[in-house]
């Protein structure tokens, strides 16, 4: 399947190629190829079931395998070559478009984004924070990333745009954290969309230990002690009366 975004100033081009895995009219899987190009950006990406295994990294000059080791990863041998090649055809493509249509103005949708902690918080407890941006268009956002009103760049990733079905994008932003009492993060992202910068903010939660059982064990504890020394005293009283 090849699909030609044209309703844009910039105008991007993408090119998907898909295929679906089926069994009994169901679909299983859905394996995705993504590649597409602005007049200044480029992108390269392979998925799975709505998940990246790859892209290029054109800053870089390589390709990147998001994929984790024991899952047995694809070998992606030449696919950073054949991307590069890619974008050449595509800026050539993208050219013709805008002549043939006159570069017509592009849609643009705003994203939402939201941020939440990779795993469950424990205080001094390596993390990740996620700052998940989507349903915007066109490509890419930008993402910046606060602590304690500081900005963070060390062991800050951003994801390639994904595309959603409805030819918006998803992009995820991470950053490496280990969570302390009182620290306040923030992920401030931008987009030609926004009229102001969308931010979200994340802080540790502490739980506090529950008083309650404390409580009704001491409660408990002291009538079980009024009720034996109330006890003795009645065996002592009916003792002497005999």
């Amino acid at each position: 399947m090849s699909l030609c975004c044209l309703n844009m100033k910039l105008s991007v081009i993408v090119l998907i190629l898909c295929c679906q895995v089926y069994a009994e009219d169901k679909v299983l899987h859905i394996d995705l190829y993504v590649s597409g190009c602005s007049d200044s950006d480029g992108v390269g990406v392979f998925g799975l079931d709505g998940e990246e295994k790859w892209y290029a990294d054109f800053n870089k000059g390589k390709g990147v395998v998001v994929q984790p080791p024991f899952s047995d990863p694809l070998n992606y041998d030449r696919f950073y070559e054949h991307a590069v090649g890619s974008q050449e055809i595509l800026k050539a493509n993208l050219a013709k478009c805008i002549k043939a249509y006159k570069n017509p103005p592009e849609k643009i949708v705003p994203p939402h984004s939201s941020i939440y902690p990779r795993d469950d918080v424990e205080l001094g407890v390596e993390n990740t924070l996620i700052c998940h941006v989507s349903g915007f268009f066109p490509p890419p956002v930008r993402v910046r990333w606060t602590r304690n009103n500081q900005n963070v760049t060390e062991g800050v990733r951003l994801s390639t745009p994904y595309p959603n079905a409805d030819v918006t994008f998803n992009q995820f932003s991470s950053l490496p954290f280990t969570p302390e009492e009182g620290d306040i993060y923030s992920c401030t992202v931008e987009h030609k969309g926004l009229t102001e910068t969308l931010t979200r903010i994340w802080e540790p939660e502490v739980s506090q230990p529950s008083v309650g059982p404390a409580v009704f064990c001491g409660v408990g504890l002291t009538l079980g002690l009024l009720g034996v020394a109330t006890g003795t005293f009645f065996l002592i009283k009916g003792n002497q009366c005999n």
